[in-house]
Formats: C-alpha cells, sequence, structure tokens
C-alpha cells in the first residue's frame, strides 16, 4: 500500500496519535506524517504511506495556511490556550490599530521556538523540559509570513488567517503580535488548511476513514506522483 492520505486531525489528537492509529489499521509499518500539529489545532494532516514517505521533505517543504482566532489582554507559557496563565492585561484597542499592527509581521521574520514544542536540542524535545519548568536558550530562525489577514475582531479575540512558510510557529506569531500591542495575547484555536496544493476540503475525517476497511482507506489514497 503506497500513496498520500489527507486527514482531517480532530482536536486533542497528537500527529503521531494518528499516524499510531492509521498504521495499527491498515498493518503498514511505513506510515509518517508531514508536518506537525499540535493536539489542540485540527485541519490538514498529510500522512505518507508506504513508498510515500522516501519524499517527505517534498511536502514539509511546502508553505502552509491556517485559520485561528487569537486572545488578547493574556499571556500563557505555551502561547496557546493549553498553557497556564502568566500575565493578564486591560485592552484598549481599535480596529485599526489591530490591524495595522499584522501588516507587521509580513515578510521574513525571526522567530525564536516556544519553549512547549516538539523541537529537539542536544536530543530533547523542549516540551520536556519546559513541563520541568527549566527554560534553556534557543536559536531563532527565519521565517516567512505571505499573509495575516484580520478576519474579524469581537475583543478580546480575534479571528485571522495566515499563509506562511515551513517551520512557523503560529502561536508564537500570535504572541509575538499580542507584544507589540502591548497587551499580550495567545492562541485559541487554529486550523490549518492548506499544505502546497493539497487543501483540507480533499481530506476525510479521521473518524469516517477508522470505520472503513482497508481495501476503502486504499481508494482513499493520492497518487504519489500528487506530491510532485
Amino acid at each position: 500500500m503506497n500513496g498520500i492520505l489527507l486527514i482531517d486531525k480532530p482536536m486533542g489528537w497528537t500527529s503521531h496519535d494518528v499516524v499510531a492509529k492509521l498504521r495499527h489499521k491498515l498493518g503498514v509499518r511505513k506510515i509518517g506524517h508531514a508536518g506537525t500539529l499540535d493536539p489542540m489545532a485540527t485541519g490538514l494532516l498529510i500522512l505518507l504511506v508506504g513508498n510515500a514517505t522516501k519524499i517527505s521533505q517534498y511536502v514539509i517543504n511546502q508553505n502552509k495556511s491556517y485559520e485561528g482566532n487569537l486572545r488578547l489582554g493574556q499571556e500563557t507559557n505555551s502561547y496557546d490556550s493549553e498553557g497556564e496563565i502568566v500575565a493578564t492585561h486591560e485592552v484598549n484597542l481599535t480596529e485599526s490599530i489591530i490591524r495595522e499592527c499584522a501588516l507587521q509581521f509580513l515578510g521574513d521574520q525571526l522567530q525564536l521556538p516556544p519553549m512547549f514544542s516538539a523541537k529537539k536540542i542536544n536530543g530533547q524535545p523542549l516540551y520536556k523540559l519546559a513541563r520541568k519548568g527549566e527554560i534553556i536558550e534557543r536559536e531563532s530562525r527565519s521565517v516567512k509570513i505571505y499573509e495575516f489577514l484580520i478576519q474579524e475582531i469581537t475583543l478580546p479575540y480575534v479571528a485571522f488567517g495566515v499563509g506562511c512558510s515551513k517551520g512557523t510557529y503560529v502561536r508564537t506569531l500570535v504572541h509575538d503580535m499580542g507584544q507589540k500591542l502591548g497587551c499580550g495575547a495567545h492562541l485559541s484555536a487554529l486550523r490549518r488548511t492548506k499544505i502546497g496544493h493539497f487543501r483540507l476540503e480533499q481530506a476525510a475525517v479521521l473518524e469516517d476513514l477508522l470505520g472503513m476497511d482497508c481495501y476503502e482507506i486504499e481508494h482513499c489514497l493520492l497518487p504519489i506522483t500528487d506530491i510532485l
């Protein structure tokens, strides 16, 4: 069994959880995902099955698009709603200030990976150190924000859309925007809608896939050439 499986990941599942479940379901050892989604995030997750795992870098290097919500006035240690609130502030901002601030993040940016992330330093995932209360020095990395659209503002919540390069942490983008606005912010919801030319509309709901037999799932696979 070889090919590309597009999945609409539900909230609460890690990307590894999805891979493990499908590996057991299909009885196929070689399955991997191309681009991690945090447990709180939903949306497009690409699984590569069989020989498709050999060209994972072609997918990982693609640009990605998201829709999400941020909450102004609250900072958390994980930069999202799953973390502990570490600071609260009054929110006295106009819509124009918020929209103008978002425009300042377009283009090339230097991002500091959050401590609550799967990024490894000296072989140790940062989130494991963060859970012990440790904060270590990290190197900023270059990312590119192609689009940062403010869709709706209902203070203290802001709905937005983002198009970005690989390796971009949307919750870091939200955190940095909160710092620039002077009131703090954290990510309250996130949904990935696109990876390269693959779109969420093409994806199967995970619960539906798990209700299928292996023959039916095989017919959901896209050919490897679709990556190229």
